[in-house]
């Protein structure tokens, strides 16, 4: 279980989350849904350990959070890629910094690779590829480890509308297979809406929790298809309309 409990962070005179509360089941995957400027990544710089002048707690499974202890998979926005790193080197990369042997991987690495249909691509140099296959790297990377904890940060928003869908499918075979506790933030209600299995809105900066809803298409087949699916983005949409007072969200 991965508990926040009554975080507050701020840059110099500005509050950037306020009495931030959240519990995260193990094995479940969360939405983090709101406007720019709300807190959203700093909340995933506090899980990783990049910030730490922050009060509150921040437990998993009833210690506290500490990423030279727990394995924590990042996927990031700009995937993340070491450009003079080949595919393959950056795939393993998470293993040397953990000092783990290579060739006790190999069997793992190998499964990654064609699940992710990017063996073709492993002697490949990061700049030679296009977006979505970067992000298919970056997901190869940060599922390589056992991981305590997966962070996401709009790891899809660059990506065209086809590129997407089909990058957020292979995504969900990878993820299932093990499902880590995730995180993973967007400002896209539609992505929110496929990607989480419990949704988190965020109120306009500072950022607290606004409101927290179960999906119930998390996990259907052709989810996206379904009036389910168009229900709860319009129930989100009419809420953040209430709420963050006409702000433009995707």
């Amino acid at each position: 279980m991965l508990i926040l409990k009554d975080l507050n962070l701020s840059y110099g005179d500005t509050k950037v989350l306020d009495d931030f509360n959240l519990a995260i089941s193990p094995g479940e995957i969360v939405a983090v849904l709101g406007p720019s400027g709300c807190g959203k990544t700093s909340l995933l710089n506090i899980l990783a350990g990049l910030v730490r002048h922050f009060t509150g707690d921040v437990t998993l499974n009833g210690e506290p959070i500490d990423n030279k202890q727990k394995t924590i998979g990042f996927i990031a926005q700009d995937y993340g890629l070491l450009p003079w790193m080949t595919v393959y080197q950056n795939i393993v990369l998470p293993l040397k910094v953990k000092g783990l042997s290579v060739k006790n991987y190999k069997d793992r690495v190998s499964d990654l690779l064609n699940a992710l249909d990017i063996s073709h691509l492993k002697a490949r140099y990061p700049l030679s590829l296009s977006g979505g296959q970067r992000q298919r790297v970056a997901i190869a990377s940060a599922f390589l480890l056992d991981l305590d904890l997966l962070l996401m940060d709009e790891p899809f928003s660059a990506l065209d509308q086809m590129t997407k869908e089909a990058t957020q499918n292979l995504f969900f075979r990878i993820w299932q297979a093990r499902k880590p506790t995730t995180i993973f933030i967007t400002h896209s209600i539609d992505e929110a809406v496929f990607m989480g299995q419990k949704i988190v809105l965020m109120s306009k900066p500072p950022g607290s929790i606004l409101n927290i809803m179960e999906n119930p298409t998390f996990g259907q087949p052709d989810a996206r298809a379904s009036e389910a699916f168009a229900g709860v983005c319009r129930q989100i949409r009419t809420l953040i309309e209430s709420k963050w007072e006409g702000e433009w969200v995707k």
